[in-house]
């Protein structure tokens, strides 16, 4: 018979919710721990990566509840985005109302798995009383010199007249109206990051985060040190500067290479707008993915631009070509082409017929440039490079960067891969920027006391080809709060990793409606103890989350230097291998498997089925008999309550116990030390499930407990009577259920954590299984202490290793001791 999970898991949720276990003080003699999964987007319902994903976080909790910390688990919702204003538009609705009947379903989902969370610190970022204080960090950030505008190019169709996120383009066409996408210089607002680049590369001051995820980041960072050059134009002496971590390849440099985003070639085309061939080359490549350009294997294509620039120390003219493998992204957007010693400029130089002019050569034999067959870019001797001949190349860099800098020609200088948020959005369902546009006063930051500058719901969303905010003149046209001139708001939006940059410090005080958060509830709670969110957020949410809280750091409003003290990375569910999705057809509905089975199955199916950091093969069979260790469980148990019961009683004389009993008594404690290494410390819940496992086994094997002696009893009622404790943080409901059963007082969390004694650890008694030729063929209990000679030869008293050895020739017999006895043999 199933155990009745349904009216379980009804009944303790209640009595959860009831007791307000979930709710933390805001400090308290305890000690915190803050529990924090990343929140999720409301889609309108959970999926079966959400359960996994929540069900890691909530064993924590409940882990660190048992062991006597004030634990908090907070949960809300990044509901701004694309995805909420399409879904609205796709079904005729607005995307505040979708995005609400979406929450409210995924409560109900989130309650009906039990899981403990704390909903009187429930934040939703597309509600005022959060995105208010989005505003106000835009402001400071904005008076603290870290927000500016300037012009970049964006997706935009003009069939539709308005700019596209890079999701609303479909194979180089707007996902609405089919038409052609080309990229258009527009306005855009920017937080610096860059400002914070140095001390985003240092993890000192984390606990245990992922390696992966800290070479992730220190990669997109990209920490670079070279030699800033600046190249005047021969026209009319323009700077164009030049990062290089190859000064010593100066001398060699035989054309500049520019992207067609470069300000100076965008100068160039509006003066020459009769030169085709030039403007329809910049429109092809800057159409062009971004990262196919810069690839290595791409083709690299380009135009002479008919201008010069002038190499500083040798006064050598240098052409300036535009290319498609320059990005305006990287470094200064220029780069000083060197074709004997760079293998991308080598290859460019070849195609067109550029000079090849070779400053360095090779240790062993002379380099000539004609009959090169690709670029040398080793260390070597220096050549053709005035009165820095001869030296070894490694030393001319510093000695060739001092003599730039002497020269007034350029610096020393270190810079970064990492370019500054464009934070802007041009589309209706994100957090207004707060900033207001005045003729007299031009850019004007809306005061404190008119925040929030709250989203107008009359507008038009799907209903025109523009910014929606455009069609509510009401909202869009303001008198300016310095002049009193009419002026215009802003009608960008927020990049949505905005709203997730700081939610973790608006749970430590949601309801303030005076500031951000209480500094000192912040410092109470901060930093996050625990994180767990995917991979695929390490340099983006993972990384302005950091950006965010050094700035908040710097305002006083909370303490170190890190948001996340550990962080885990837990695996994706997989199902034929691949990622679930609707499309591909192979998705689980988590909400079947509670209705079927219970939460508590599928919590168990996920903590169990591999370690947290890994990913999940998704198997029905593998689900199933999660059920029935749980279906074992009770059984065990319900079957079996007089006699654990009666056995609580009662205290074991452990030397009056038969072999068997001193078996179940060293599984007991045993398995508790397991669980707790394996729970506490080391994050492993599958082994830790597995001990469980184990374990069971034992106590299913007593027969007729009902006949054991007081001594046996006591022992049997503490080996069933820990599998509640254990059980707890992967299976809450049935574990508090089975500890009320046998009369325990108060709620499991409350019990604290199990423990063992060492004593209890030592067997008298080992079982080691016999394998013939690798295959079993049976088992043998004998003392612990029995030496390799006596197990050799009980092993081959055992029945059925004597009957297969019958008339064989025995050839080796190996002992694993404590485990096994192998035996080869020629049958």
């Amino acid at each position: 018979m199933e155990y009745p999970f349904s009216a379980i898991e009804a009944k303790w949720q209640k009595i959860w919710q009831d007791r307000k276990i979930a709710n933390a003080p805001d400090g308290g003699d305890k000690p915190k721990y803050y529990v924090l999964s990343m929140f999720p987007y409301p889609s309108g319902v959970l999926h079966i990566g959400h359960a996994s994903n929540y069900s890691i976080g909530d064993a924590i909790t409940r882990l660190k509840l048992m062991e006597g910390y004030n634990a908090m688990q907070p949960m809300g919702y990044d509901s701004f985005g694309m995805p909420a204003e399409n879904y609205a538009i796709m079904h005729n609705s607005h995307p505040r109302i979708t995005t609400e009947e979406h929450i409210a379903n995924m409560r109900k989902q989130f309650d009906g798995m039990g899981f403990l969370l704390d909903w009187e610190r429930e934040v939703s970022t597309c509600r005022p009383d959060y995105y208010h204080w989005g505003q106000y960090i835009f402001k400071k950030l904005y008076e603290d010199g870290l927000v500016y505008r300037k012009k970049s190019f964006q997706n935009w169709c003009e069939e539709c007249n308005t700019v596209l996120a890079n999701e609303q383009v479909e194979d180089g066409r707007c996902w609405r109206c089919g038409s052609e996408v080309e990229q258009k210089e527009l306005e855009q607002w920017y937080f610096r990051i860059t400002d914070f680049a140095e001390e985003l590369l240092d993890f000192s001051d984390v606990v245990e985060w992922p390696e992966r995820v800290m070479t992730m980041q220190k990669h997109w960072i990209g920490f670079s040190e070279g030699t800033r050059i600046e190249f005047p134009l021969e026209a009319d002496g323009t700077l164009i500067p030049v990062f290089t971590t190859r000064p010593d390849t100066i001398y060699g440099v035989t054309f500049m290479a520019l992207p067609p985003e470069h300000p100076l070639v965008q100068k160039w085309l509006a003066e020459e707008p009769e030169n085709h061939a030039l403007h329809d080359f910049c429109k092809k490549v800057i159409n062009e993915d971004k990262v196919l350009r810069g690839s290595a294997e791409t083709t690299k294509e380009g135009i002479f631009s008919g201008r010069y620039c002038i190499n500083p120390l040798n006064k050598h003219k240098v052409q300036i070509w535009v290319t498609n493998y320059v990005l305006m992204d990287y470094g200064t957007g220029a780069v000083m082409a060197v074709p004997a010693h760079d293998q991308r400029d080598f290859e460019f130089a070849r195609k067109y017929d550029i000079p090849i002019k070779v400053v360095i050569q090779n240790w062993e034999q002379n380099l000539v440039a004609e009959a090169m067959q690709e670029a040398y870019i080793e260390p070597g001797i220096m050549a053709n490079s005035e009165h820095f001949d001869g030296i070894p190349s490694e030393d001319a860099k510093s000695k060739i960067t001092a003599w730039i800098a002497d020269n007034a020609w350029g610096e020393a200088t270190k810079t970064y891969r990492l370019r500054d948020w464009g934070i802007s959005r041009q589309r209706y369902w994100g957090n207004p920027i707060p900033i207001i546009h005045c003729p007299k006063c031009g850019i004007v930051l809306v005061p404190d006391e008119d925040l929030p500058v709250l989203l107008p719901d009359n507008v038009q969303v799907g209903k025109t080809t523009s910014n929606p905010l455009l069609s509510v003149p009401e909202w869009l046209n303001v008198k300016c709060p310095q002049c009193g001139e009419d002026a215009r708001r802003e009608t960008d939006t927020m990049d949505t990793f905005v709203d997730s940059s700081w939610y973790y410090a608006r749970y430590a005080d949601p309801k303030n409606d005076k500031l951000p958060f209480d500094p000192a509830k912040a410092k109470y709670w901060l930093p996050v103890d625990q994180y767990i969110g995917g991979i695929e957020h390490a340099c983006m949410h993972l990384l302005y989350a950091r950006f965010i809280y050094k700035f908040m750091r710097n305002m006083g409003w909370v303490e170190g230097n890190e948001p996340f003290a550990r962080l885990l990375t837990q695996g994706m569910v997989l199902k034929d291998g691949a990622k679930m999705s609707k499309s591909k057809g192979n998705t689980v509905d988590p909400q079947y498997i509670i209705d079927r089975f219970g939460s508590d199955t599928l919590r168990v199916y996920l903590l169990f089925a591999s370690p947290p950091e890994k990913d999940v093969e998704w198997n029905d069979d593998a689900l199933m008999g999660a059920f029935r260790f749980l279906n074992r469980i009770h059984r065990l148990i319900e079957g079996n309550l007089d006699a654990i019961k009666q056995g609580l009683a009662f205290e074991a004389d452990v030397d009056k116990l038969s072999s068997e009993m001193k078996g179940l008594l060293f599984s007991s404690h045993h398995c508790t030390k397991k669980w707790l290494d394996d729970s506490l410390q080391r994050m492993q819940y599958n082994t830790a499930i597995a001990a469980i496992m184990e374990h069971l086994n034992k106590c299913v094997a007593i027969k007729n407990p009902q006949s054991l002696n007081e001594d046996e009893l006591a022992v049997y009622a503490e080996a069933c009577g820990i599998i509640p404790q254990l059980l707890y943080p992967f299976a809450p409901h049935l574990a508090e259920e089975l500890w009320q059963m046998m009369s325990f007082e108060g709620l499991l969390h409350e019990s604290g954590l199990p423990g063992y004694e060492e004593k209890y650890l030592v067997q008298d008694t080992v079982t080691y299984v016999i394998q013939i030729n690798g295959k079993l063929r049976g088992k043998m209990e004998v003392p612990s202490d029995m030496d390799t000679e006596s197990l050799k030869a009980e092993a081959l008293k055992v029945d059925n290793v004597a009957r297969s050895l019958e008339g064989a020739e025995i050839k080796k017999i190996i002992v694993v001791p404590g485990k096994m006895v192998s035996i080869a043999a020629k049958l």
